[in-house]
């Protein structure tokens, strides 16, 4: 099971967000909104939400 953690305002930093967390060992799935195109669900297995979590955040927040 896939559980959505950010929602990426582009397609840049939807790649962006994609490339880091899988050079960092997790398993991603990126899929566009679909209500709006330019907006894209970051998701990761469930079981792994609070790891990749605290990855995401030093990411966003560097």
């Amino acid at each position: 099971m896939w559980t959505v953690i950010y929602i990426a305002p582009t397609a840049k930093i939807a790649d962006m967000i994609q490339l880091r967390l899988t050079e960092e060992g997790f398993l991603i799935q990126v899929r566009p909104v679909h209500l709006s195109k330019q907006q894209f669900e970051i998701l990761v297995p469930s079981g792994e939400v609070e790891e990749v979590q605290e990855v995401l955040n030093s990411i966003l927040h560097a």
